[in-house]
């Protein structure tokens, strides 16, 4: 073989520049291009947060026509949740689950590049529909129709964008229940492996389970509106709550699909910080699994109000209430691997205890929502809004923001600045409960929903809000300038990134190694 063509062989493995982005293959690259393309989609859906808090800042009509604003509720929530969250959990599993099991990389790695460049190209035509006659979608993100479907010109094209999102979270989900079934190290056992990965496994067959049903509901959405079909439409013989079923049917388990991951990275961060072994390992695995297997048979505590059968709404009150006992499980363990422990609070420990407190507090305001003769009063009240974004914001976004701090170090050789980030916590923290909790008392006391004006009566938590908002808003471009800061350069990161926690973070089997913690040499 002459030596040019070893050269070409070789340059054909590692192209340079742009070509290696565009066709790598390496589970480390396509997990730092999702972490990239979500912390983009996460400035983009907070872009149109801020124009949602701007117009509701006093009441009347001020910035922006009653259609765009409800475009913007619509493509906020289909930005945030397809674009910035599940993205920052897949590069998070592309990284992570590989070096956490000794694989050498993800089982299919070609797929694996197709399943991220699908999502620029989804996105591109979902955002492209701000610009289309007659103006985005507006029917909400759960596109519930007869109103999704008067949607100008925009409707297929959101059809089309939901699609290819849910192709690529298929492909996605495949590969990390191949990687984790197939290629673990020899001796790491399934109850050996990080809660990490566990929950991961889990949130994959979610996925597999319900993209296909979210793709069906849409589906039939464009039947009716384009074949003469009429699975939803009443004059035909169809059911619009029909569609409610199927869709809550994928939207439910999505909401675990958009939790799960965190209670795994908060299971990794806990136990460095608390120099302990996560408590209660194997309760952990089961409690993540009831929690997926429940989140199957609740889906119509979201249609309480639909005028279903007492029977029916008993089942799903008590169904749903049962969520909050493995739920329930994995906050004391989370409480009990801190109880006593050597604790510090570098920045990942701060968001990891900051999401238990206010992922309890979501927890809680979803265990009113539970009840349905309540239900009747809060349904499609700002104390919904608020619920959600405690479980959302505080939760998944602040494990995800722990987990970058985390594992920054890990992923470029340099350590963020500790001071920052701190910085960063607790602006964050502050202005996020301005922003949400006074939606608590604007629900209880009736504010609606998805409304661009309000009656007088609630302007003052209004604007208290909208205050949050712009300083949480703000805040983010903080933490877009640490990252960005800490990839160009820094200190150097040790190979004990944190000191004291034994340097087990990086492979630290939940149940950690006998004898891991007895690294002091024994008094004589």
């Amino acid at each position: 073989m002459s030596t040019a063509t070893t050269h070409d062989a070789h340059h054909e493995e590692h192209p340079s520049g742009l070509a290696r982005w565009i066709f790598t293959t390496n589970h480390k690259d396509i997990g730092t291009l999702y972490l990239l393309f979500a912390l983009l989609m996460f400035i983009v859906g907070g872009a149109m947060a801020m124009i949602i808090r701007a117009e509701l800042f006093e009441p009347g009509l001020q910035f922006v026509e009653p259609q765009f604003f409800n475009s913007m509720t619509t493509m906020h929530a289909l930005v945030m949740i397809f674009g910035a969250v599940m993205p920052a959990f897949v590069g998070l599993a592309n990284w992570l689950i590989p070096m956490m099991i000794g694989a050498p990389d993800m089982a299919l790695p070609r797929m694996n590049n197709w399943s991220f460049w699908i999502l620029p190209f989804a996105f591109a035509i979902l955002i492209s529909t701000l610009f289309m006659d007659g103006g985005a979608p507006a029917g909400g993100w759960t596109m519930y129709p007869p109103l999704v479907l008067q949607t100008g010109n925009a409707f297929p094209f959101l059809i089309f964008a939901v699609h290819l999102m849910g192709i690529s979270s298929i492909m996605g989900a495949i590969n990390v229940i191949v990687t984790i079934i197939n290629m673990r190290a020899p001796g790491m056992t399934m109850m050996k492996m990080p809660l990490f990965v566990w929950t991961w496994l889990i949130t994959a067959y979610l996925l597999i389970a319900t993209m296909p049903v979210l793709a069906g509901s849409v589906t039939m959405l464009l039947t009716d509106r384009f074949f003469d079909t009429s699975f939803f439409d009443a004059a035909g013989g169809g059911d619009p709550v029909m569609f409610q079923h199927i869709f809550w049917f994928f939207g439910h388990p999505e909401v675990y699909i958009l939790i799960l991951p965190a209670f795994g990275i908060v299971s990794q961060i806990i136990p460095t910080f608390a120099r302990k072994p996560l408590f209660g390992y194997s309760s952990m695995v089961y409690a993540t699994a009831s929690i997926a297997f429940l989140s199957f048979i609740v889906w119509a505590h979201h249609m309480f109000t639909v005028g279903m059968p007492l029977t029916g709404e008993l089942f799903f009150m008590y169904a749903t209430m049962l969520i909050a006992v493995p739920t329930g499980v994995k906050v004391f363990n989370w409480v009990s691997t801190m109880w006593k422990g050597s604790m510090t609070f570098e920045t990942p420990m701060l968001f990891a205890v900051g999401f238990v407190v206010m992922f309890t507090i979501g927890g809680f305001s979803g265990l009113m929502l539970a009840i349905a003769p309540v239900d009747f009063q809060y349904h499609d009240t700002y104390f919904v809004v608020a619920h959600f974004h405690y479980v959302l914001v505080t939760g998944a976004v602040f494990a995800i923001m722990g987990a970058t701090y985390y594992w920054l170090p890990k992923w470029t050789g340099h350590m963020y600045s500790e001071k920052l980030g701190k910085l960063h916590f607790w602006l964050s923290t502050i202005s996020v409960n301005v922003l949400f909790f006074p939606q608590h008392f604007l629900g209880l006391a009736g504010m609606p929903r998805r409304i661009p004006d309000y009656s007088p009566q609630f302007t003052e938590f209004n604007q208290l809000s909208s205050i949050g908002g712009f300083a949480f808003g703000l805040t983010q471009l903080l933490f877009v300038y640490i990252v960005i800061q800490t990839i160009r350069g820094g200190e150097k990161a040790s190979e004990q990134v944190w000191e004291g926690a034994h340097g087990l973070e990086w492979t630290l089997p939940s149940p950690p190694p006998y004898h891991s913690f007895s690294t002091a040499p024994e008094i004589k």
